[in-house]
């Protein structure tokens, strides 16, 4: 690495929940900073049709590259003075193997007006996270990114064993290929997602810098994998441990529930770190690391630091709607903020947590009321049809269409539509054609009822630079 590592590095959560905001706010501290590549297309488009807030976005249009791509973009969804309330959000491309132009480039633009924006301004490093599990946008997402000479790539949620060598034909300017899970698939089946950014450029693309990749592990047996097995070189982990927000890990072995229905992590899930430590490669620990002397702590086991994501998320600068951060701190303060690790709620089929919050998709009488739908398709399940073309389905969308597909009637159940509750977590929620607003969901580590050491000085709010000053155990300033 050019610089010394981090000591912290802040969690890509959600969607848009880790902004090119609070990412530029951390880096700015002297930490990495930051976002999340998920839907970007989405939020991006959605903004758009809310008017450009602050004009942000037309900023970084101007910078693209591709100048004729962003103004058709910026024709086909900008709303001068935004659309009115009510008036549901213009639809976007939904991810395909075989993608379309249109999604190809929204996808390429908005993952770099992300970056140049978190970018713009200091000299601090910026870096994006991405879901393996989320594999149809990740090579035109990766590319828009590093056209913005993001610094590191982040990505965790399976096995990202091939995107170290797509970050080095992506950085040659070559076509890039990525093998997609699809259920059924025979040998011989062509399940591979292709991106050439030489079709963009009409020509020789120019070449870029390669990122540094740090993959997001549970395990040291995983670490063992991606370093030695990985199709190019894995520059550090971050070791996430069940306690972390989003996505986690399975435990291992057979699922076992608490009385409460939620996964029981044992022994055999904690991450064996002086194994992780003989891999001589750099790493970071997250999941409940939030307190002061947790950098101490980690870096005791030979981590270079921690990375966080709760204490982040509810910080100022995030993208999580005001109202719910208002709501969710006066659960901390009355001691009643409580977050349940879902086995069932993401269509992804991994654990999720969910920061229980009345009015959202964790109340059982908000998630009864939603009609089943699924119309964004990032957590949509590919699969071989009996003619050998591909179909897509999602747990989440009607019952009716889930079973015409193949889909199992078990893995509906509890199943939940992460993609519109969490657009709608950060102000981007659809309305649907009776007027109804889709509710969100809240994703949280199991540290949200400790966040009050941040904002128990007479404020009703903090900021990103608090979160790392208590965290290097730095003297509040006056």
């Amino acid at each position: 690495m050019s610089l010394s590592p981090p000591t912290i590095i802040q969690g890509g959560m959600g969607v848009a929940v880790s902004n090119w905001r609070l990412a530029r706010a951390v880096a700015e501290n002297g930490q990495l900073g930051v976002v999340s590549s998920t839907m970007l297309a989405v939020v991006q488009t959605r903004l758009l049709q809310q008017g450009d807030p602050g004009g942000h976005l037309r900023r970084a249009f101007d910078h693209f590259p591709l100048p004729a791509v962003a103004e058709r973009i910026w024709r086909d969804y900008f709303v001068a003075g935004g659309q009115p309330p009510g008036v549901p959000f213009k639809s976007v491309p939904m991810p395909t193997l075989n993608p379309s132009v249109a999604f190809v480039e929204l996808t390429v633009l908005a993952n770099f007006a992300e970056v140049w924006l978190a970018k713009e301004g200091h000299g601090g490093r910026i870096g994006i996270n991405l879901l393996e599990k989320i594999q149809l946008p990740t090579l035109p997402s990766l590319y828009g990114a590093m056209l913005a000479g993001v610094d590191h790539v982040l990505m965790g949620a399976g096995i990202p064993r091939a995107i170290p060598g797509v970050l080095d034909r992506l950085a040659r300017g070559e076509t890039a290929e990525l093998k997609i899970d699809v259920a059924g698939a025979l040998p011989g089946d062509d399940c591979c997602a292709r991106f050439d950014p030489r079709s963009l450029f009409a020509g020789t693309a120019p070449e870029l810098k390669r990122p540094e990749f740090l993959a997001i592990v549970s395990s040291a047996t995983l670490a063992l994998t991606l370093a030695k097995k990985s199709s190019g070189r894995v520059d550090g982990f971050v070791v996430e441990g069940a306690p972390a927000g989003g996505h986690n890990a399975p435990p291992r072995g057979p699922l076992q529930r608490s009385p409460s229905g939620e996964p029981i992590y044992g022994p055999r899930d904690t991450p064996d770190l002086p194994k992780i430590r003989e891999l001589g490669l750099p790493f970071w620990l997250a999941g409940a690391f939030s307190r002061p002397g947790k950098i101490a702590e980690a870096q005791a086991h030979g981590a270079v630091g921690v990375q966080v994501g709760t204490a982040f998320a509810f910080c100022e600068e995030s993208g999580i709607i005001p109202d719910l951060k208002r709501r969710v701190r006066e659960l901390i303060r009355a001691g009643a903020a409580r977050v349940h690790t879902d086995p069932f709620a993401s269509p992804t089929g991994f654990p999720f947590k969910v920061a229980q919050l009345a009015h959202t998709l964790s109340d059982a009488v908000t998630y009864a009321a939603r009609e089943r739908l699924c119309d964004l398709g990032y957590l949509r399940q590919l699969f071989r049809r009996p003619d050998g073309t591909i179909g897509y389905r999602c747990p989440g969308e009607p019952a009716a269409d889930f079973l015409r597909k193949g889909g199992a009637e078990p893995d509906m159940a509890g199943r939940k539509c992460l993609c519109n509750g969490l657009a709608a977590t950060v102000g981007l929620a659809q309305t649907r054609a009776d007027g109804t607003a889709e509710p969100a969901i809240v994703t949280a580590g199991d540290e949200l009822s400790q966040l009050g050491q941040f904002f128990d000085l007479g404020r009703d709010s903090y900021r990103a630079a608090d979160v790392i000053r208590v965290l290097l155990g730095r003297p509040a300033t006056a």
